[in-house]
């Protein structure tokens, strides 16, 4: 909402700068999201009086204007046809700053000779100031605009650009920021004088209105002025027009324009001649009823959509825009101003299934009150009769079949003292209220009952009254005290933090994080059923569509979903991970909320360019992130062959830590690929459950082990064993000698010179101890017993 301040001063002395009342406005709750200032480039450019015209000499189409400036005269060469003697103009010097009428950039103005005569500066058009778009002509000011003036003192502005809330259809309106200036600044508000001399034909005879649902229009006032002269407006109002960000279009449709901006309350004039049979009916649209609005578009309407029609057709769209069957044009001479309420959803659902957005439906959709129609429909008539001539016919028709009563709100200063924490003397309350243009009466010492004014639809209950007592003394007096009672103490949430610190561990090996509903379709999770033993999951009473019908029992189907929908859209290899809990069905019971993480990984392993190796992503890099994920939390996992039939065989593993089972991951199985529609292969998954992960994190404290101070010495085992011996199991028997730091597996061979059905396992092993050097005979004496123990347990012996 674009408000200009001198339109603002119509309305409310105002003396603050406007920075400061902008600041004001923000701190009461409407803010003022930018600032405009009209005519901060007219430094050069002031008020001037054509003193005289005459020919150029050297020119048919130029003439030489002298303009007095006060005190003294320039001529300049001018080429616009309206520039005549007596007139005031805005005349710039040279060196003043305008927008070029051409080019549309900013120029400097520059002393020019034109076909021989010194020009010794310009008269202004709208556009090289920046008012408008005209050029064809000079910009006439009033006759009396004070010669010698700065422009920016007589017409300069500033446009205050604020972001209304949706519970404020009021200060979508001029009158209602002023009413809020007024407020906070304590001054006087001026209302409009709405009356106007009925001199025309009785209304009643000439139109009828019928409403067919008052729900969806509660009120439907209107009022016809005969003999207008359809014309421009005037510079006053187009100018204001222009600044609040609406296109002048005529005296008529600007009038509705106007008074929808002054008082947030949308208009519409219709061409009386061209209204059939006398007749106004709102009624809801019939089905596939065809309607052409001002746009030119055709549009086909259904109910409960709502129009407003005469004894024939439909005329206008309620609500939203007129039609094209019954609009203004130079040769209307007898307009019918409507000025109605509509119902807010079913205006906001009919622009939403047109695709079809206007002023008039952003206010309607947010809730007008009823009163106001009447109220803006006289303003409406006022400025259509001196602006556009006629007669205003004898009354109005105002249809509100259900009447409605302002609300009257208890309130006491109790309640202020317990929501706010300050006491205000009852005459300051009152003040406060009278200023909002609420009424009070007291009722007993400390409460009183507040009449809503009409014009406010957001204040429903005695806190709305707290909070307007607040925003209007300010939230900056309200004085700062401490709690009455202690900060309470930190409550650990282990679930939580360890979800936290799991994603953030993930994101940092590369993984992106997704989120998808808990509500998912049966045929999705059927695909992964046989993997998550047949639950029955269930089903929601009212799905809003089949794609939601069902609690989820797993992420796996979700997950890759997500993967088979992105597959498409990328030449790289995808890291998804999502968190989030599964609902496990019990019996008599609600279903168990279990957090579960699971994570997909497909694709090329690196970029692509030519240090790329053409590499994909598969086992061992999902088993990389999860010791990753894992030794970030200080836990120990192994990997444990495992069967289950999401995923390929012997591509298939258990996590565990210690003894306790937490996930299960592997290379997804190419027919359950084919069933998501994931063309890329191989695909690696794991899960994990967050809930056995997070008992075994809480068992047992952690020991600190300090770096070693005295150096390891490093030996390489290559042992030869049957391909069905873990590498996990021989790290396991290695590392449990006292003399072994760790051990790294680095080569896995199988081929010439390996017997058939054994591998080599390849291990870099670091003998260290953390208070003294160990000697060379002792590392050899550590390694055969290592060897020794190795060709027991698992049958391994040295390769040759």
């Amino acid at each position: 909402m674009k408000v200009p301040l001198s339109w603002l001063r119509e309305y409310v002395d105002i003396d603050l700068p406007p920075r400061e009342l902008a600041h004001r406005l923000t701190m009461s709750g409407t803010e003022v999201g930018g600032m405009t200032v009209v005519g901060g480039s007219w430094d050069n450019v002031c008020v001037g009086l054509v003193v005289s015209v005459d020919p150029h000499p050297n020119a048919d189409r130029l003439r030489l204007a002298t303009v007095s400036l006060g005190n003294e005269e320039l001529t300049v060469v001018c080429g616009a046809p309206n520039v005549a003697p007596g007139q005031r103009v805005p005349f710039a010097r040279v060196g003043a700053r305008l927008i070029d009428g051409h080019t549309g950039q900013m120029e400097t103005l520059k002393a020019a000779r034109i076909r021989g005569v010194e020009s010794a500066g310009m008269v202004c058009s709208e556009k090289e100031l920046g008012l408008g778009d005209d050029h064809t002509g000079i910009v006439v000011l009033p006759e009396d605009a004070p010669v010698g003036k700065l422009l920016s003192e007589y017409l300069g502005d500033v446009v205050f650009d604020l972001e209304v809330t949706p519970n404020r259809p009021d200060c979508l309106s001029v009158l209602g920021i002023a009413r809020e200036v007024a407020a906070l600044t304590g001054k006087e508000l001026r209302e409009p004088d709405l009356s106007y001399p009925e001199e025309g034909d009785p209304i009643e005879g000439m139109v009828r209105v019928e409403i067919a649902d008052p729900r969806l229009c509660p009120r439907y006032t209107a009022a016809i002025v005969q003999g207008v002269a359809v014309g421009p407006s005037p510079r006053w109002m187009q100018e204001r027009l222009l600044r609040a960000g609406q296109r002048p279009i005529n005296n008529v449709v600007d009038v509705t324009n106007y008074v929808l901006l002054e008082y947030g309350q949308p208009l519409h004039a219709f061409d009386y001649r061209t209204l059939r049979e006398g007749r106004i009916i709102v009624r809801p649209a019939r089905e596939q009823e065809p309607f052409v609005t001002l746009d030119g578009v055709e549009r086909t309407l259904r109910p409960p959509m709502l129009v407003i029609a005469d004894g024939r057709r439909s005329v206008a769209l309620a609500g939203i825009m007129g039609g094209l069957n019954t609009e203004m044009t130079d040769s209307t001479t007898t307009v019918l101003l409507e000025s109605a309420n509509f119902d807010p959803v079913n205006t906001r659902r009919t622009s939403k299934a047109l695709a079809l957005r206007s002023e008039s439906s952003s206010r309607f959709d947010k809730g007008l009150q009823p009163e106001l129609a009447a109220i803006a429909l006289r303003r409406a008539t006022q400025l259509v009769l001196q602006l556009a001539g006629g007669k205003a016919c004898k009354g109005t028709i105002d249809v509100y079949p259900q009447p409605r009563e302002r609300p009257v709100i208890p309130f006491t200063l109790a309640r202020l003292k317990k929501v706010l924490g300050i006491e205000l003397p009852p005459e300051r309350v009152q003040g406060v209220f009278l200023s909002l243009g609420f009424s009070s009466s007291r009722e007993g010492g400390n409460a009183l009952k507040v009449t809503v004014p009409y014009w406010r639809s957001d204040i429903s209950q005695e806190d709305d009254l707290v909070e307007e007592i607040a925003r209007v003394i300010g939230y900056d007096q309200i004085p700062t005290t401490m709690l009455s009672t202690p900060v309470p103490h930190h409550q650990p949430q282990p679930e939580r933090e360890l979800r936290e610190r799991a994603k953030d561990i993930l994101v940092a090996c590369g993984m992106q994080e997704v989120i998808s509903y808990s509500l998912t379709a049966l045929a999705a999770l059927e695909k992964t059923q046989s993997v998550e033993g047949g639950v029955q999951p269930l089903r929601v009473a009212n799905p809003m569509s089949g794609e939601q019908e069902y609690l989820r029992t797993s992420l796996r189907s979700s997950i890759l979903s997500t993967l088979a929908a992105n597959q498409r859209h990328s030449r790289e290899g995808l890291r998804l991970f999502e968190m989030g809990r599964v609902y496990l069905p019990r019996p008599a019971d609600l279903p168990l909320e279990r957090p579960t993480l699971v994570g997909v990984m497909a694709g090329p392993r690196w970029p692509e360019g030519w240090l790329g190796s053409g590499e994909t992503l598969g086992f061992f890099d999902a088993k990389g992130v999860l010791e990753t994920f894992l030794g970030h939390l200080h836990l120990q996992c192994t990997f444990e062959p495992a069967d289950d039939p999401l995923f390929l065989p012997g591509r298939c593993a258990r996590i565990a830590v210690g003894a306790t089972a937490v996930g299960i991951m592997g290379e997804l199985h190419t027919r359950l690929l084919e069933q998501f529609q994931i063309d890329t292969s191989p695909v690696a998954l794991f899960e994990v459950d967050m809930a056995a992960l997070l008992e075994v994190l809480t068992t047992g404290p952690r020991q600190y082990r300090p770096i070693p101070r005295y150096p390891g010495a490093y030996r390489d085992l290559a042992l030869v064993l049957n391909r069905d011996v873990p590498a996990a199991r021989v790290q396991e028997v290695v590392e449990r000698h006292p003399l072994v730091a760790r051990a790294v597996l680095f080569d896995v061979y199988e081929g010439e010179g390996i017997p058939s059905g054994k591998r080599s396992l390849a291990y870099r092993v670091l003998f260290q101890l953390p208070d003294r050097t160990l000697a060379g005979e002792e590392v050899s004496q550590a390694q055969g017993e290592i060897i020794a123990a190795l060709e027991r347990e698992v049958g391994a012996s040295l390769r040759s």
